[in-house]
């Protein structure tokens, strides 16, 4: 199955006109997401809740890690730099966290709302090695930018 990232950005920004929950944007946004395509095993947020500590958010999948500090980690080094990690082997990551034993290959981009403030990041893995491309990185990448351009930032 391939995304047809046209129809999925104007579903999610049907769902998500007027909201500023990020609560409510990243659920919504990791349900769409995940049930878009098959090679998406886990797809979810880690959300920024203290100085360089990421906490799972809303998500589809099997269990995730609880709590990844920006220093650690795919998830960690997007929030980190703020740059899209796509990795394509993630035995070949040097610091990967094995949140699950299936995942294969990562793709993490960082959420940010208009203001800039780093919300949280945005984590796809796929059971599968070399799952994705930088075409879904880009499309998912716009995806975000418009969903959480309106968020109110997050206060734990």
């Amino acid at each position: 199955m391939s995304v047809d990232y046209t129809t999925l950005a104007q579903t999610i920004a049907a769902l998500t006109e007027g909201e500023t929950d990020v609560i409510s944007l990243m659920a919504t946004v990791a349900c769409e997401v995940h049930h878009s395509d098959d090679r998406f095993d886990w797809t979810g947020f880690y959300r920024v809740v203290a100085p360089e500590v990421l906490k799972i958010g809303p998500y589809q999948g099997g269990h995730g890690c609880l709590v990844i500090p920006f220093s650690r980690g795919v998830c960690g080094a997007a929030a980190r730099t703020r740059d899209i990690q796509l990795v394509p082997d993630v035995e070949a990551f040097s610091d990967h966290i094995a949140c699950s034993s299936s995942t294969r290959s990562e793709l993490v981009l960082p959420v940010v709302n208009a203001q800039g403030t780093l919300l949280g990041v945005f984590d796809i893995d796929s059971d599968r090695p070399d799952a994705f491309t930088q075409e879904d990185a880009d499309h998912i990448e716009k995806i975000l930018a418009l969903a959480f351009s309106d968020a109110a930032e997050f206060t734990p």
